[in-house]
This record gives C-alpha cells, sequence and structure tokens, in this order.
C-alpha cells in the first residue's frame, strides 16, 4: 500500500477546502465501503479527510412534515431513533436490516449515499421518499442523484451534509437480502406520498432506479392485488453469481406486492 496523507478537520470549511484542493483524496465517514474497496485494491486514495470530529453532520430533527438525517447518523443511530420510528417507520426498519452490527454502528447515511453502491439500502428510499440531499454546496433532488455505477450527481470535492426525507402517507421497504453480506438482491421500498405514489428499486441494476408502469398501476389502485400479472424487462439488471437478470425482474413485482401487504 503506498504512502497516504490524513486529515481530520475541524469544520466543514475545512473539510471542503481539503477536498477542493486534492482530487486525489477521499472523504472518510464510516469506513465500511472505502477500505474494503481498498483492500480489494480498487482504491488508492491520496488522503483521507475524515469527517468524525464534525458534530454538526450528527443527529436527526423531526416535525409533522419531514425527518431531516445528518450526514455522518450511523444506521444504528437512525434504526434506533424514536422520530424516525414515529414519522417513518419504514426508514427505521430499513436501517435496522443493513449489514452486521460492525457496518450499523460506523456506516453513515451520507456514506452510503456518496458511494452508490449498486445493492445499498438508503438509494431505494430517497428515491420513493421524495428526499432532498443537501450539500456544502446546494440541495439535490432524489429524482437524478443516482446516475450509474458508484456514480452520483456530486461534483467533486462536494460533501453531502443532510439528507431531509418527507413524512408519507404510507411507506414500506422490503428486500431479497444476499444471506452473507444482507445486500440487497432485491430491495423494493413503496411509498404514498403528497405527489402520488413512487416505487423504487435498488439491488436489480447499476444504481437505485424508480418503476413507472409500478407506479402508475399503483395510482390507479393502492393494494397488493394491483402488482398481480405486472413483469418488467430484464436487459438492462443485474446478473452475477447470486442472482440472474431475470430473477431479478421476477422479483420486483413480487417484492412490491409484499410492501404493499
Amino acid at each position: 500500500m503506498s504512502a497516504m496523507a490524513y486529515h481530520r478537520p475541524s469544520s466543514l470549511a475545512e473539510a471542503a477546502k481539503l477536498a477542493a484542493g486534492d482530487p486525489d483524496a477521499r472523504i472518510l465517514a464510516g469506513g465500511q465501503s472505502i477500505l474494503p474497496s481498498m483492500k480489494l485494491g480498487l482504491l488508492a486514495p491520496s488522503a483521507f479527510i475524515d469527517l468524525a470530529a464534525l458534530g454538526e453532520l450528527r443527529g436527526i430533527r423531526a416535525d409533522r412534515k419531514s425527518v431531516t438525517v445528518g450526514a455522518m447518523t450511523t444506521h444504528a443511530a437512525v434504526a434506533a431513533s424514536p422520530e424516525v420510528m414515529a414519522a417513518i417507520p419504514s426508514l427505521a426498519k430499513l436501517a435496522a436490516g443493513i449489514g452486521d452490527p460492525q457496518v450499523r454502528n460506523r456506516g453513515t447515511i451520507g456514506g452510503s449515499l456518496a458511494n452508490s453502491d449498486p445493492a445499498a439500502d438508503y438509494p431505494a428510499a430517497v428515491l420513493a421518499l421524495n428526499a432532498t440531499i443537501r450539500t456544502n454546496r446546494r440541495a439535490l433532488p432524489a429524482d437524478g442523484f443516482f446516475k450509474g455505477l458508484f456514480e452520483t450527481a456530486l461534483a467533486p470535492g462536494e460533501i453531502i451534509t443532510a439528507v431531509e426525507f418527507p413524512v408519507p402517507n404510507t411507506a414500506s421497504y422490503v428486500k431479497f437480502p444476499q444471506p452473507a453480506s444482507r445486500f440487497a438482491l432485491v430491495g423494493v421500498f413503496v411509498a404514498q406520498t403528497s405527489t402520488g405514489v413512487r416505487v423504487a428499486v435498488t439491488g436489480a441494476g447499476p444504481c437505485a432506479f424508480r418503476v413507472k408502469v409500478l407506479e402508475d398501476a399503483l395510482a390507479r389502485r393502492y393494494a397488493p392485488q394491483a402488482c398481480e400479472g405486472i413483469s418488467l424487462p430484464s436487459g438492462d439488471l443485474n446478473t452475477d453469481i447470486h442472482a440472474s437478470a431475470e430473477y431479478r425482474a421476477h422479483l420486483i413485482p413480487v417484492l412490491a406486492q409484499r410492501a404493499l401487504a
């Protein structure tokens, strides 16, 4: 492993300055994705910019309209939050099902979204709940944030500071987990929001995406039976040692039906 620098900024402004000054540096949030990538030889950053000292990026705020989660808030904190459980219980359940206790106590929501792993759970919640991703520069809508495999709308050096989730009328998340990692082979988040029904999928494609045919069906009838008979094309879906693209396509309406039930 080549030598690298380590920075522990004491403010968001300092972190942003460090990131802007070194395009090969990597932001370190929980480290649950970046460190395994380094072990596999997939990543060799020039420096770490560790956000652990930035208390301003932690915490959960909730009211009747929205729940705002700081970017450095751990999955375990979201899962255990009384505010999240009261306002969006499906989000707390999703967080409780991520990885194992170590991952949940180290991994962060901001790190997960910035990484955009194709099988991560949070991207489905962000899309289905029509969340807003706030950064040190701007507010990014969920639609359009996930661009592809490990690719997002974040600009170089841009840092996620918080995620704001509007409180839905109803919402549920069901995933078919890979038994060892608990990543989603397919995960489906269904939400009935103030702007309509939204159905988001993770684990099936290069990044999280919405399924219009299911949204249209559920807009007509918001019930499990509305998912029956819907088939999806598999051409753009993932195939790996765990599941074929065809199997993933089959799972999407099945898991949507289970989420509604």
